[in-house]
């Protein structure tokens, strides 16, 4: 098994944190220094700057309402990182990116494979954001937004956007370009004030408070790891 994959099932990180791992030369296999798509296999000593790699543990899925301010990175020298802020007692990572000054939903796991399934581009998965912006919404602005956007360089793909009230729209995307809906909006001339993820995929915001989390429920799970063709091993 390459050891970004060994490393993400045994809860902890994400194969994209563990190759950043690997690549700073602080994963070791049998005492060797690992590289980029070095194997490692069930009974060698798999170590990360210097401690023993645990056995694996229970999965953990977590849904936090993130407050504007906290960054969605596992640095932990980052002040506001959301790993510090959450102080989950397993070791979780956030799936995906929501903007420092964004807020909202986001999920966080120890389950490195779900996260890419959930973020492969051609899943087309579907996240619902509310947004508000700096003057009133206008049909044109609706109908642009919906259709697509060019965006350093390229056409955002068709979404959902429905106006909410004067200056606040709900929106649906299927991908996740860097600050995507701030994007938009400034093409048409709008500054976003406000923008709270509300929705990604079948997990829902709904009353959670800002700054709180709360693990998924079974039904949750199920449904999502339907939908992602997906068992966690």
């Amino acid at each position: 098994m390459r050891i970004n994959k060994y490393i993400s099932e045994s809860g902890y990180c994400s194969r994209r944190e563990a190759d950043k791992l690997v690549e700073s030369g602080r994963v070791t296999i049998n005492g060797k220094v690992a590289e980029l798509g070095s194997q490692a296999e069930s009974g060698d000593e798999v170590r990360i700057d210097g401690q023993p790699l645990g056995a694996h543990k229970q999965h953990v899925y977590v849904a936090l309402n993130k407050p504007v301010g906290i960054t969605s990175t596992t640095e932990q020298q980052i002040k506001g990182n959301i790993v510090d802020y959450v102080g989950h007692p397993e070791r979780i990572f956030p799936i995906g990116r929501l903007d420092k000054d964004s807020e909202g939903l986001i999920l966080m796991t120890n389950d490195g494979d779900i996260v890419n399934r959930i973020l492969r581009s051609e899943g087309r998965h579907e996240k619902e954001y509310i947004v508000t912006v700096d003057r009133p919404i206008t049909p044109a602005f609706v109908k642009g937004m919906s259709e697509g956007v060019r965006v350093l360089g390229s056409l955002t793909l068709p979404c959902r956007v429905e106006a909410q009230s004067a200056r606040t729209f709900r929106i649906t995307l299927t991908e996740g370009r860097n600050r995507q809906i701030r994007r938009m909006c400034s093409a048409f001339g709008y500054q976003v004030r406000r923008l709270q993820r509300v929705r990604i995929m079948n997990i829902r915001l709904g009353e959670l408070p800002s700054g709180k989390w709360r693990d998924l429920t079974r039904e949750e799970l199920g449904e999502l790891f339907a939908t992602l063709d997906y068992q966690p091993q």
